[in-house]
């Protein structure tokens, strides 16, 4: 497979959860599958994709019935190039529908319909230091999330969705002074 760009590898909906679940945990390809209700076939496929992408790496093997199953993870906090900048504006548009697809399928499967959520849809004129400083939360509550990831289903931990798209807006009716 030739080397493609981690957004075009995230911009397919199981790819997407399959990143969340390898955040918490290391997984093989059969206990993604039973834990994503699809086949090890279709599981080993996008996990080999994301691993090709560089979103995944090994993080062992492990004795399986005479044969040896890969252990994968995503290391979400290693230090790697922006590939987001240097992504296609079709790549970026493609990811960007995958999140805002999943949203209303992560919402539908909340915890407590009616209990504690927060929702925010905002695109207002700000300072330029007050959209550093959402930018700077945006990100540490992704760090935060991310950080206190554990594998599905451990006891003492909710399932929890956060879905973050912050950029600025660019419009012709700017002020260029």
């Amino acid at each position: 497979m030739s080397r493609i760009t981690e957004l075009r590898a995230t911009a397919h909906p199981l790819r997407l959860q399959m990143l969340s679940l390898l955040t918490g945990a290391e997984l093989s390809a059969a206990e993604v599958a039973r834990e994503l209700g699809i086949t090890q076939a279709n599981a080993s496929y996008h996990l080999r994709f994301l691993l090709d992408a560089g979103l995944l790496v090994i993080a062992g093997e492990e004795q399986v019935r005479g044969g040896r199953a890969k252990k994968y993870r995503h290391p979400w906090d290693r230090q790697r190039p922006n590939q987001v900048a240097r992504a296609s504006d079709a790549d970026k548009r493609a990811y960007v529908q995958v999140l805002a697809d999943a949203i209303p399928r992560r919402f539908a499967e909340r915890q407590q319909p009616g209990g504690p959520a927060h929702f925010t849809d905002a695109d207002l004129w700000v300072s330029p230091e007050t959209w550093e400083q959402v930018r700077d939360l945006a990100m540490q509550a992704s760090r935060l999330i991310h950080a206190g990831a554990r594998p599905p289903r451990t006891p003492g931990t909710i399932r929890a969705n956060l879905s973050i798209a912050a950029f600025p807006i660019v419009t012709e009716q700017e002020d260029p002074s």
